[in-house]
């Protein structure tokens, strides 16, 4: 790159040249009074690496970490120009500012939340299943297996990036995380991996010992679904095993016994569900997939999966309808289906496969659909005593 610098007065000219992709010098950009200016220069600096001097500071170079869609330009995919600045959230200011910590952070993706809470949505539905009709779910199990989806989420990512550390640096989307970039030593990740391992166990150990060996034994699944990207076609369906073992803890750990006429259905739904989110989430990786020889979802469906996503997504509603029947909810809950259903169907109705940008939003949705189910369980059980009271009063007249 040489040190030549380029000087733009208009919103148009910046776009123009970050639209042709021109990375081929430095770039000084002199913006406008006008505040839509300042997140075209945020984007020149992020994308064309350039070095951005805004008007307002003379010769004070701005330098600042932001974070765009890391697949921008190809050739292969539609390209969309934010015009509104980045949002920054709350963990995401919290690992900037970490200091030493930061890679260790971007590890276990602290800066990206929305992988715990699709985690942890299993675990809270199983646990309000198991409340006593008219009784809110179990705060302290609520509490401690968030905790828990937290810390094994962290421990998945990493187990995840040791394995994927020599495919990582040749995907555009992770190239960037810690181990990729060699911030970090497969040994560091290692002893950090013991100690999340560690406090899981402690964690753990306030519940039976049914509780501890059923949850202990998920963790071969996470081992061994990075591998599956190898070798089937179908490792979503192993990621969802992983991601909705949850689904079979709640009982055990509230009543020391499974219910499995509830938890298999429920179970079963939430792999369908897993299936849905992460095939969208891969498209955004699919031509380095084929480039890699990588197996996927959204290889085996190819470039027009609905077909296949409304199936699951059919098979999750049916399977919640099954799991509902079995635990004798009420109409909340299977309002909350008709909700999900929806939520879905416009999911799989607006997916670009070609669009990286709204694979992502699409992605994230899905914990709407987590907490919209967990509200129907909790406020189904709540009516629950209503609708046995009136049996009873029927069957006294």
């Amino acid at each position: 790159m040489c040190n030549r610098w380029r000087r733009y007065n208009t919103l148009e000219s910046i776009l123009y040249d970050i639209r042709r992709e021109r990375q081929d010098c430095k770039y000084f950009v002199c913006s406008s009074s006008q505040k839509n200016f300042l997140p075209h220069l945020r984007l020149a600096h992020s994308v064309l690496n350039a070095r951005v001097v805004h008007s307002r500071i003379t010769n004070q170079i701005i330098q600042k970490n932001i974070v765009v869609p890391n697949k921008i330009f190809s050739t292969d995919r539609t390209t969309n120009y934010e015009t509104k600045s980045e949002k920054v959230g709350i963990c995401e200011k919290l690992v900037r500012s970490s200091g030493p910590l930061e890679p260790y952070l971007k590890l276990i993706r602290l800066h990206k939340p929305t992988g715990c809470w699709l985690l942890f949505w299993p675990f809270g539905w199983s646990i309000a299943l198991t409340a006593e009709p008219g009784c809110l779910p179990n705060i302290h199990c609520l509490l401690m297996f968030y905790s828990m989806a937290c810390i094994m989420r962290g421990a998945g990512c990493v187990i995840n990036d040791m394995w994927d550390k020599n495919i990582d640096k040749k995907v555009t989307r992770t190239k960037d995380r810690p181990l990729a970039k060699e911030e970090i030593t497969r040994f560091d990740a290692l002893v950090f991996l013991g100690g999340q391992l560690g406090i899981g166990c402690l964690i753990l150990l306030q519940y039976n010992f049914y509780t501890i060996l059923l949850s202990a034994s998920s963790l071969g699944l996470a081992l061994t679904y990075p591998l599956m990207k190898k070798v089937i076609p179908w490792p979503q369906v192993i990621l969802g095993m992983a991601m909705n073992f949850g689904t079979l803890l709640g009982s055990p750990a509230v009543h020391g016994v499974s219910d499995w006429t509830v938890c298999i259905p429920l179970y079963l739904g939430g792999i369908c569900w897993t299936v849905v989110y992460d095939t969208i989430y891969a498209y955004q990786d699919i031509n380095d997939d084929k480039k890699l020889g990588l197996k996927s979802t959204t290889i085996t469906f190819g470039n027009n999966p609905r077909r296949w996503l409304s199936g699951f997504g059919i098979s999750m509603i049916s399977f919640l309808c099954l799991c509902g029947f079995m635990n004798e909810q009420t109409w909340p809950y299977y309002a909350s289906l008709g909700i999900i259903s929806i939520h879905l169907t416009k999911q799989i109705h607006k997916l670009n496969v070609n669009d990286a940008e709204k694979c992502a939003k699409q992605f994230v949705s899905n914990k709407e659909i987590g907490f919209i189910l967990f509200l129907g369980i909790v406020i189904g059980n709540l009516f629950k005593s209503k609708y046995e009271n009136n049996l009873n009063n029927s069957s006294q007249k």
